[in-house]
């Protein structure tokens, strides 16, 4: 199993997301007593989605996260490097692409608004993930990243931090069909940037009017861009 960190091996990640997809959407419902669902419905409201535009949804795994996006009535693809993952989520009923985040399958500009939740961290340059974004999103497109985040409550964050080495694997060992994977999951959250620098990383990769929202105390953020006309 390979450890994480900020230069990962695309192929073992990859090979680590096959095997876990089987619990993938349960074990992420325990490990976060729940919130993942309003995690992703605030994603959905924070893109304003609107009926008839052409979405994509990059790290899309099982696409439970697509599905929830697709109740704005945009059309939605979901794509992800993890041929196991969208296998297990093939009972949603939502077009589906395998695509490597760095060298995406589409065309220049034909997104009105792009997203990635809890998987930009897992791309092996993140910089060139969201360059690839910027890319494939029309001039004037939206931009929204739900990604682990930085508590901004200092006994908050020291609560966390004990919660994610070492309650998170053990919890992991029980639901997951990978456990192993949890550790990974754990230590790139760790290692991940804060609020302020994956903002100004969004800004050098070109988005404008970059801001973000936290969410349960920090843990996740939403960051959110424009892309210039």
């Amino acid at each position: 199993m390979a450890k994480a960190t900020l230069d990962k091996n695309p192929k073992d990640v990859a090979r680590m997301f096959d095997d876990v997809g089987k619990n993938y959407d349960i074990t992420n419902t325990v490990l976060s007593f729940g919130q993942d669902k309003l995690w992703r419905a605030r994603t959905r409201s924070r893109l304003d989605l609107k009926p008839g535009e052409k979405v994509l949804d990059l790290a899309a795994g099982t696409a439970v996260s697509t599905e929830e996006l697709a109740k704005s009535g945009a059309w939605i693809v979901a794509c992800d490097f993890s041929q196991g993952m969208l296998a297990a989520g093939k009972d949603r009923d939502v077009p589906k692409v395998v695509g490597d985040g760095m060298h995406l399958p589409f065309a220049d500009a034909s997104f009105d608004a792009v997203t990635i939740s809890f998987g930009l961290r897992n791309i092996h340059d993140y910089r060139a993930g969201l360059r690839e974004l910027l890319r494939v999103t029309k001039p004037g497109g939206r931009i929204t990243v739900a990604e682990f985040s930085t508590p901004i409550v200092p006994i908050w964050s020291t609560i966390y931090k004990e919660y994610l080495m070492r309650a998170l694997p053990a919890v992991a060992r029980i639901v997951s069909s990978n456990p192993d994977a949890y550790e990974y999951l754990a230590e790139s959250i760790r290692a991940w940037p804060n609020q302020e620098t994956l903002a100004q990383a969004l800004r050098e990769c070109g988005w404008v009017d970059v801001g973000w929202q936290n969410l349960t105390f920090g843990i996740t953020a939403l960051h959110s861009g424009i892309k210039p006309t």
